[in-house]
């Protein structure tokens, strides 16, 4: 029974079998998460128009995804159909993801850096946590 209190407390204190600590690391995690909520907080996202292949196309892009799903609910193991299928929703996935517009909302330099302390900091411990001594 101590063997397993001593087994125990000696994977809280040791993270990934190194020396650095549960606690450093946790408090690392906490600094990154709240620095990357901060930096994401600042982030504003717009979409645009949709104009891949041309103006208003964005229907063309369903036709693949449409087709696809019809083969597999005529055959659920038609590998065409999961091509189809798959290949119309990255076309879809992708055409969204080019049409965004990201922007970074006015902010103070102190705040900024702040956030970006917060997020270096956290990874920096997190990662000293699993450093090995040496």
């Amino acid at each position: 029974m101590e063997d397993r209190n001593k087994e125990f407390t000696q994977r809280l204190s040791a993270p990934g079998g190194t020396p650095g600590g549960l606690g450093m690391f946790l408090f690392g995690l906490v600094l990154t998460v709240v620095g990357g909520y901060l930096i994401m907080n600042q982030t504003q996202v717009a979409s645009g128009y949709w104009n891949w292949f041309g103006n208003h196309t964005f229907g063309l892009t369903l036709v693949p995804l449409i087709i696809g799903i019809g083969l597999l609910f005529f055959n659920g193991k038609s590998i065409l159909g999961w091509l189809l299928a798959g290949c119309g929703l990255a076309i879809i996935f992708a055409g969204i993801l080019t049409n965004l517009d990201i922007y970074f909302r006015s902010t103070s330099l102190f705040n900024l850096l702040i956030m970006l302390t917060l997020f270096a900091a956290g990874l920096g411990l997190m990662a000293r946590a699993f450093k090995g001594r040496g």
